[in-house]
């Protein structure tokens, strides 16, 4: 039984396959083309969708069907997962069709093309730097969107991967042990990221270099640096009371207390 119906399944595939091929190499059945790339559309046959559509937008640019199309044809993309041509294809609905009632939709995805064009934080940064503008761009051209929780969402994403490679940029400093380097790299950081999650982590890396200056400063300079480096301690645990590196501090304290 279950032979049989893999068979008759099997034989449908076959035959749909060949409609679509058929369907697809015809010069002309702008209407058929049309109906198919809309049902394959609807039930998720997106790469059939998208390649029927191609062929016939031309035909419908100035009708009432093109801004429908030309919507598919986007948002086809992006299913199929070519966020590139996707954000590129919303982009020309938005210049195509301005007035729109689908136009706040397309802002939203052409960002969101974007966002998954963003990759891991140690390679270039560029589609992720354009993800958040054209995120910010949507949030401000449309401050009431259903699609504006979204967006925030997926901004703070973008802007938690710039921090973090600029935050291991810093630290880089610190394992080639340039703690002077990793200590301006830090200050920068922080100023330029107030509200970054990393700032306990980078206060902790900062401090790290100046302990390691300290201790091996020369006598005429280790008492005033290590004053300096029990101030930054303290400093340390009023941001941050009950921080996971207080055992590592505190025994580092100590230490360069005992060469005072």
């Amino acid at each position: 039984m279950f032979r049989s119906y893999l068979l008759i399944f099997i034989s449908f595939l076959v035959i749909s396959c060949n409609d679509y091929q058929k369907l697809l190499n015809s010069p002309e059945n702008e209407v058929n083309k049309y109906t198919a790339a809309e049902e394959y559309y609807k039930n998720g046959e997106f790469r059939r969708a998208n390649s029927l559509i191609e062929q016939i937008i031309p035909s419908y640019r100035g009708k009432p069907q093109g801004e429908r199309l030309v919507f598919f044809f986007a948002n086809s993309y992006f299913e199929i997962k070519t966020y590139y041509s996707a954000a590129i294809q919303f982009e020309n609905f938005i210049k195509s069709y301005p007035n729109s009632q689908r136009v706040q939709e397309a802002y939203f995805m052409e960002a969101k093309s974007y966002f998954m064009l963003s990759p891991i934080y140690t390679l270039d940064q560029e589609d992720t730097f354009t993800g958040i503008d054209k995120l910010q761009l949507f949030i401000n051209r449309f401050p009431n969107s259903e699609y504006v929780t979204e967006a925030l969402e997926l901004m703070e994403q973008l802007q938690n991967k710039i921090e973090k490679k600029e935050f291991e940029v810093s630290k880089q400093y610190f394992t080639i042990r340039d703690y002077n380097s990793a200590i301006k790299s830090f200050d920068n950081f922080i100023a330029d990221n107030p509200g970054t999650n990393f700032r306990e982590e980078a206060l902790y890396y900062r401090w790290l270099a100046q302990y390691e200056i300290a201790i091996n400063s020369i006598e005429s300079r280790i008492n005033e640096r290590i004053t300096e480096l029990e101030r930054s301690f303290n400093n340390f645990l009023r941001y941050y009371p009950e921080t996971i590196f207080i055992e590592d501090l505190s025994e580092k304290i100590n230490t360069a207390k005992k060469l005072l």
